[in-house]
């Protein structure tokens, strides 16, 4: 609707420079016509230049005016600058158009006078006129540059964050691969002794070793799987497939294949987990991840001999809450809103093993169920995340 600033702002050969600030309404259309049929009748009086600005497509001019509303109307040259708005803006113009003539009539003639005391060019205001165009083309390239300082900033995080993954893969997967391999040369040792080349194994230790190498491998599993559904950023639409699902059974199978976690550091894990719990609506996988990612963190901060306690309560007629707690160090007040940001991680786990993703994972999964995660922590005592899901409906 209007050529570029630079090219329509700078006319300094017209002194009465006019812009009209008009929206996307229907009734804009008939508003430019009208205002133009009144001043090209009157044009002969006054010589002017007429800008009309879409609002919508140069919104750094409506900026630079300070414009609250459209359509509006305003003379920018000669001085003093005035602003009309309203939809009547003809009748407006009507009343003050005089008043502009006589502007421009004294203006011509202060600079018929500036002309024959100083040697300088008829207008020179001209430098006044294309000021306007110069800081409403600056506001849109500062908000460009502004924009692209993000963007630039967005990118360095990315890649900060994909350097450390790299780094963080090296050392993280060395122990489960390492465990998995473990078991399974035992297992092939075992083999051969049945062969009588050497010791025999048991069928018990058999069939710990095999789930000891299973449960090395979920975990190298669900360490790959956090990396790539964080990779695909917080925009990303997260696939959840709901169903019935019993979160008791789940729990107990999540806590038999954190098993020796635990046994790790002798850590006591205690559940109170109602029998009549009713079946939520859930999907079993992403709540997997979840209770995964919270017990893993659990076990991470519980110390040698502490306690991790798992409940689940029947909150209200549509929900199930689960809480996870343990006796760890707690974590700082003023970060317990953070911890659930993307790659955020507290100042003093910067040398732990994690990438700063699963809570925020365990956020996202949980409200894609519209259910509601957060903490409760007490400093050097212990934290208790807490997470709701929705009670499974037989009329859904």
């Amino acid at each position: 609707m209007m050529q570029a600033p630079s090219q329509t702002l700078t006319n300094a050969e017209v002194p009465l420079q006019i812009l009209l600030f008009v929206d996307q309404r229907p009734t804009a259309k008939e508003q430019i016509q009208q205002i133009r049929r009144f001043l090209n009748d009157l044009r002969a009086d006054c010589p002017f230049e007429l800008q009309v600005i879409d609002v919508g497509e140069q919104p750094y001019l409506a900026e630079h005016f300070r414009l609250v509303a459209t359509p509006a109307l305003i003379k920018i040259h000669p001085d003093p600058r005035q602003t009309l708005t309203g939809m009547n803006l003809v009748a407006q113009l009507k009343d003050c158009w005089s008043h502009w003539q006589t502007s421009v009539e004294s203006f011509l003639e202060n600079q018929v006078e500036l002309k024959s005391t100083v040697d300088q060019a008829p207008f020179v205001s001209a430098s006044k006129i294309s000021s306007i165009a110069h800081s409403s083309e600056l506001l849109q390239l500062t908000d460009e540059i502004f924009n692209l300082k993000q963007e630039k900033e967005d990118l360095q995080v990315q890649l900060q964050f994909k350097d450390q993954i790299i780094s963080m893969l090296a050392h993280d997967l060395r122990n489960p691969l390492t465990a998995a391999s473990i078991a399974i040369e035992t297992l092939e040792i075992g083999h051969k002794a049945q062969e009588g080349q050497g010791y025999r194994l048991t069928s018990a230790m058999t069939a710990q070793l095999l789930k000891h190498g299973r449960s090395q491998i979920r975990t190298i599993d669900r360490m790959i799987t956090d990396i790539l559904q964080s990779a695909r950023g917080t925009s990303a639409e997260l696939q959840i497939v709901p169903q019935k699902l019993e979160l008791g059974a789940l729990c107990d199978s999540v806590l038999e294949n954190l098993e020796e976690r635990f046994r790790a550091k002798s850590q006591q894990v205690n559940t109170d987990i109602p029998t009549d719990l009713p079946i939520v609506y859930a999907d079993t996988e992403r709540v997997r991840q979840v209770l995964t990612n919270i017990l893993d963190n659990a076990a991470k901060y519980t110390p040698i001999d502490g306690t991790i306690h798992v409940s689940m309560l029947h909150r209200t007629a549509q929900k199930v809450q689960v809480s996870i707690c343990d006796t760890g160090p707690g974590v700082p007040e003023e970060n317990r809103d953070r911890i659930f940001e993307d790659h955020f991680r507290l100042q003093r786990d910067q040398a732990q093993d994690g990438y700063g993703i699963g809570l925020s994972l365990c956020q996202r999964i949980v409200r894609a169920h519209y259910g509601q995660i957060w903490v409760d922590s007490v400093p050097n005592q212990g934290s208790c995340f807490h997470f709701t899901l929705p009670v499974y409906r037989s009329q859904r």
